[in-house]
């Protein structure tokens, strides 16, 4: 039987969450042996202490949600939230770069990231899928995987959608059975999870982790 919460990164990243939700985050992904807590970078520093006696990982978004803010800024922001307990880095790629055919900058981008995290962080990358075409989608995960990166992750949660099993299973088909697919954005139950992995996803980003364990649907966007 699939183990669920060694695949799902308790997520918490709406602006206005409070240091009291954080801990009882920390609190939840402790319980449930959840794979990670994905938090704003605010508050990795806290989020790192909550769970010192524990084996989930922090992680934290870099460049979120829009993806727009240079690759020197991303790698700053990468290098901080690492010296402040991440353990695992969400990157935004230059969605803008991207559709303007700028493939050397997404790629550099990727790379500033990949090499401010080396040894020290995994780093997924962040295609927001509901933007992209499937050409397009392709492309950045080909990028991705070129520049490094562990993991390729479909969506913010911020946009005009989430995960698709046809976009897990295209980013599969793309990057081949090796790299890491996390689906994020509108997964709400454990059949939605269970419907991602089954497309090839090894990890899930879910605001809805306790519900989902509980066999519960979440109306949670993220």
């Amino acid at each position: 039987m699939t183990n669920i919460a060694s695949y799902i990164d308790h997520t918490l990243l709406k602006p206005e969450s409070t240091e009291s939700q954080v801990v009882q985050l920390c609190k939840e992904a402790a319980e449930y042996n959840f794979a990670s807590v994905c938090v704003n970078p605010t508050w990795v520093e806290k989020a790192a202490a909550e769970l010192t006696n524990s084996e989930v990982k922090v992680c934290t978004v870099i460049g979120f949600p829009l993806g727009a803010s240079t690759p020197e800024t991303k790698a700053f922001e990468t290098t901080d939230a690492i010296s402040k307990g991440a353990g695992e880095i969400d990157m935004v790629l230059n969605i803008g770069a991207l559709k303007s055919g700028n493939t050397d900058h997404v790629k550099k981008d990727i790379e500033a990231v990949v090499n401010a995290a080396k040894g020290k962080a995994i780093v997924k990358v962040i295609l927001e899928t509901c933007l992209l075409t499937d050409e397009e989608k392709v492309t950045a995960s080909q990028l991705s995987k070129e520049a490094g990166a562990d993991f390729v992750k479909t969506s913010t949660g911020f946009s005009t959608g989430g995960a698709t099993v046809e976009d897990v299973k295209l980013m599969r088909q793309t990057v081949g059975p090796d790299m890491g697919i996390k689906a994020s954005g509108g997964v709400r139950s454990l059949e939605d999870v269970e419907a991602m992995i089954e497309a090839g996803a090894t990890r899930i980003g879910a605001s809805s982790g306790v519900k989902i364990m509980q066999g519960l649907t979440s109306d949670s966007d993220y």
